[in-house]
């Protein structure tokens, strides 16, 4: 797909694109280009202490991004209810991702641009909501590209879904339900 080369490359020269997740349009970009992930915070007005969403298109993409307990495993994600985990990360993660907390977010993307873009860069990417702070999200193309075709490098064609809003967050650890899912 020319579109997954086209957006690969800009994140390969530390550029940040837009893409769609599974229940919102994501901003995002390599997770060991600092400077990259600085103008994703910078874009979206986000206090650094919040820390990111790292997605992958499977969970060896995130070998090295976390240590999870030994004989333990990420769920198997499902499409329907995405869920983001809150795990450890692993050694010399950068706060930036992490923010302010001892643990990062995680998340298996089974949307198939974003996983297909995953894939292509061979890399876990950032992913926050592509809405400014306190702002509603961009749930199509036309806002998307109204609210930030002049800030990021490149819109990714497609649609979001099969979700109908952002992830639900939970403890790997515990379980615990941290951010409920919301419609």
């Amino acid at each position: 797909m020319k579109a997954i080369a086209l957006a690969t490359n800009v994140l390969l020269r530390g550029g940040v694109v837009a893409y769609p997740t599974e229940g919102v349009f994501g901003l995002g970009c390599l997770p060991d280009d600092l400077l990259a992930v600085r103008r994703v915070v910078d874009i979206k007005r986000r206090d650094a202490a919040k820390g990111l969403i790292l997605i992958a298109a499977d969970a060896r993409q995130f070998d090295g991004w976390i240590v999870l307990p030994p004989g333990t495993s990420l769920p198997d994600p499902d499409p329907l209810l995405p869920v983001t985990w809150i795990v450890p990360p692993g050694p010399g993660v950068s706060p930036l991702l992490r923010g302010r907390h001892a643990t990062i977010a995680v998340r298996i993307t089974t949307n198939p641009t974003a996983k297909a873009l995953c894939e292509a860069a061979e890399s876990p990417l950032v992913s926050t909501s592509a809405n400014l702070t306190g702002r509603p999200t961009a749930r199509n193309r036309l806002v998307l590209r109204r609210r930030f075709g002049a800030v990021v490098d490149y819109i990714v064609p497609g649609d979001c879904g099969p979700a109908a809003g952002p992830s639900e967050i939970r403890d790997f650890a515990s379980g615990r339900v941290l951010r409920p899912r919301t419609a």
